[in-house]
């Protein structure tokens, strides 16, 4: 894999300690490219940066969906109490329960969260994925599709999501991998990536207009408390922010700007910084706590993007 450019930088007083490089693309109103910076074709799997575009796939499926059930489709939540209830009302509503969910058994993702859930086993539920799960199965189940096999790429279910992937980002997907939840995943470019955003948010089409407007309306549920997806969007009126593992991100604002980046070592600090950064090319100045080094207790330096605030 490529490693792209340098994209955060790591100062500790006044000296570049350590450095993250990755792919970052920056769109305008008109879809034109503001900053383009490392290899904005190359491959990489979005992880969860997609599940607006999976969840909108289920719905064209026929799945039916409330707003709070369709942020939870598209979230990787913190796995709160508030979360996990909607996850099984989404499963409630086809009359099916937790036992049907076969994601990978978790822990809540979420620091307080997980703290609350104690010594208790991981399971499918409070993992961060089972808001797309609980509608993959639904969607099954309205369908008369096999519940065992949801995950297969070969499923009726991960088809249409691919094809709902491939329309919307304008690529062909041939490279299929497994996501950490166990679902099917789809290796996209960066550049397909943010197509596929772009033309989710200016979308006309009823099914996506609600993708959009569930998470933007409910961005606790989207990710939870104090988490940077969830910040942003209620920081920002209007902006739809999701991220990813593995360091992927993706943000869009109503008139169809677009900042999607991918870090090359996986890692998701100075992700508020670069997202300062990347609105600020949109002429969005955020105010957003920064990302400080400390030093024997004290602020010593701090996590800046220099290369995306030269390119401004």
């Amino acid at each position: 894999m490529n490693s792209g450019e340098v994209l955060l930088e790591v100062v500790r007083s006044d000296l570049v300690e350590s450095t993250h490089s990755g792919h970052i693309l920056i769109l305008n109103q008109g879809g034109q490219e503001v900053v383009a910076l490392g290899d904005i074709d190359q491959l990489i799997y979005p992880r969860s940066a997609v599940k607006s575009l999976q969840t909108s796939a289920m719905l064209r499926a026929g799945l039916k969906l409330d707003e709070e059930q369709i942020a939870l489709a598209c979230a990787s939540h913190a796995g709160s109490a508030q979360h996990l209830a909607v996850v099984r009302s989404t499963l409630a509503s086809v009359g099916l329960d937790e036992s049907s969910l076969l994601n990978t058994p978790e822990k809540p993702l979420g620091a307080l969260e997980r703290s609350a859930w104690g010594d208790r086993p991981p399971t499918p539920l409070a993992a961060n994925c089972s808001g797309k799960h609980a509608a993959m199965v639904a969607t099954c189940k309205v369908n008369n599709w096999d519940l065992a096999s949801y995950k297969d790429p070969n499923h009726p279910l991960q088809l249409a999501i691919a094809n709902e992937l491939g329309v919307l980002s304008g690529e062909r997907i041939w490279h299929v991998a497994v996501d950490g939840c166990g679902a099917a995943l789809f290796a996209l470019s960066l550049k397909g990536l943010a197509r596929a955003i772009r033309n989710l948010i200016l979308s006309k089409d009823p099914i996506h207009r609600s993708v959009i407007a569930s998470c933007i309306n409910n961005p606790v549920l989207v990710s939870g408390i104090n988490r940077l997806p969830t910040l942003l969007m209620q920081k920002v009126t209007g902006l739809f922010v999701k991220d990813g593992a593995e360091s992927v991100m993706v943000m869009a604002t109503k008139r169809g700007e677009v900042i999607v980046w991918k870090i090359s070592d996986g890692s998701q600090r100075g992700a508020g910084e670069l997202a300062r950064a990347g609105l600020l090319h949109l002429g969005i100045d955020l105010d957003l706590e920064p990302e400080y080094v400390m030093g024997g207790g004290e602020v010593v330096g701090v996590i800046r993007a220099s290369k995306l605030v030269s390119h401004g």
